[in-house]
């Protein structure tokens, strides 16, 4: 497609560049393996020029009026809506996703970007009262200067436009690294329609580009002040180190191993519907997707009766055809990856109530049962449409159950009675839990954020002002201090 090629380019100081790099990252549409587009790497010198152009544009970003930022925000905004269809195709087609998780990706940007549009006015600074006589302390609130933004393959869209529409509101300029899997929904669309919103070149940069090319160079860089990473732990380990090292800021959405709880009073029917939703959402690619589906053993036998047969009658294929609702993984490594995970528990003793099959990037949905307690798998991310159900003994156990593993992103609870659900959420170790409702969830906002090696940080709403701006002290003495010597 046209749409594809037009955008195959580093996006640097406003141009659309080619990449300086050694060789070519191939877009696949993850479905039928066409050739979307060939976009060669950016090297080393286009990181630097990146920042550099951002690090001048953004000085005068900075000073301008906050009401002509905003207008910027508005005709983005303006612009995503009418583009909408556009953006919808290219999201299935680059993505591998079905149009109703492309439609509700776009549907939740488009909430992040009106939340945006005000934030260019929120900033506010304080007078604060002194113990010196005659002194004013005044606290402003700053720009942070440049972010770095590298966004996932799952939700690249949402995900970019969550950082980096509300960090340019706030005054800065942004540099984005893309996921190779999708380097035009997350870095080419979205540089192309803030270049049409009128935004000033230099503030939006887009990098295409790998660790195996640049290394570290895009942290280690001295003009951005913060990284907002969203990504597996194993690499947010490495962004947080090597930041760290560098007095960076970093912003971590990591891996999740969300705990549905169903208990003795939910509502089955409406349970099942929540679990099914929450694991294969986008082929089950999502961090605050359910992994475990926790089932009190009083309902553990109609519970899964009626989510098995949910499941089954999923429909796998083309994510343009309608009826679709698994599409393909990203990439033949997650298919071949999730096909030996669920051999691994079969092997390990498990009972695969259902076991899909695997078809080139295809993989059919699996609900696993009688796992052993001590296998790894409980605790792992599984990113893809595999879902382990797990039975409980009371209250307690669902909890000892949920908080065993190393994630603590999101989860879910079912019950009659609320109160009783918001008990039990308050003791699970996780950023974020729903009640009667699935796993996954976003809203411009309530700060989105998780426990444990699921991240370091928050966005969204107040979150996100402390994340993309900085406090900085005036004290004005209009008297005379005394000095000790």
């Amino acid at each position: 497609m046209s749409f594809f090629a037009d955008l195959a380019y580093q996006f640097i100081d406003g141009e659309w560049r080619a990449g300086s790099g050694s060789w070519d990252i191939i877009d696949f549409n993850p479905y039928d393996q066409e050739k979307l587009a060939s976009i060669t790497v950016a090297g080393v010198d286009q990181v630097d020029e990146a920042y550099r152009a951002a690090e001048r544009a953004q000085r005068e970003w900075a000073e301008t009026n906050p009401y002509a930022r905003r207008r910027v925000i508005e005709q983005l905004l303006r612009l995503i809506e009418e583009r909408e269809e556009e953006i919808i195709e290219a999201l299935v087609l680059e993505l591998g996703g079905t149009r109703v998780k492309a439609a509700y990706e776009v549907h939740l940007a488009k909430e992040f970007v009106r939340e945006a549009i005000g934030l260019a006015l929120r900033p506010q600074g304080s007078i604060l009262p002194s113990p010196v006589d005659g002194k004013e302390n005044r606290v402003y609130r700053r720009p942070v200067g440049v972010v770095a933004v590298i966004s996932p393959f799952n939700f690249p869209f949402l995900i970019s436009m969550k950082s980096v529409a509300p960090a340019l509101a706030l005054g800065n300029a942004v540099v984005i690294k893309p996921n190779q899997n999708t380097p035009i929904a997350g870095g080419g669309l979205v540089a192309k329609l803030f270049q049409d919103a009128g935004l000033p070149d230099g503030l939006v940069n887009v990098l295409v580009t790998d660790i195996a090319e640049i290394g570290d160079a895009l942290i280690e860089h001295r003009v951005p002040q913060v990284i907002s990473f969203a990504g597996s732990d194993k690499v947010g380990r490495h962004v947080a180190s090597v930041s760290a090292g560098h007095f960076k800021r970093v912003i971590l959405e990591l891996s999740g191993n969300s705990a549905l709880i169903v208990l003795d009073d939910a509502d089955i029917d409406y349970a099942v519907d929540a679990a099914v939703f929450s694991r294969f959402i986008y082929q089950g690619q999502v961090c605050m997707a359910a992994n475990r589906v926790l089932v009190d053993r009083k309902v553990e036998a109609e519970f899964t009766e009626k989510f098995v047969a949910r499941v089954a009658a999923l429909r796998t294929g083309d994510p343009r055809d309608p009826q679709t609702q698994i599409g393909p993984l990203i990439n033949g490594f997650q298919a071949d990856a999730l096909t030996a995970l669920v051999d691994r528990a079969v092997a390990e003793g498990a009972t695969a109530l259902l076991r899909g099959r695997t078809e080139g990037n295809l993989v059919e949905p699996s609900v696993l049962a009688g796992l052993p307690a001590d296998s790894g798998l409980h605790t792992q991310e599984i990113f893809g449409p595999v879902v382990l159900l797990v039975p409980f003994d009371g209250e307690d156990e669902a909890v000892r159950i949920a908080n065993d593993s190393p994630y603590g992103l999101s989860g879910a609870v079912h019950t009659a009675n609320v109160e009783r659900g918001a008990q039990i959420a308050r003791r699970i170790d996780t950023g974020m839990i729903h009640i009667n409702d699935g796993t996954v969830h976003d809203e411009p906002l309530v700060a989105f954020g998780g426990e444990k090696c699921s991240g370091i940080g928050r966005l969204n709403g107040e979150a996100t002002v402390e994340a993309f701006t900085t406090q900085k002290w005036v004290s004005i003495q209009h008297g005379r201090s005394r000095f000790p010597f």
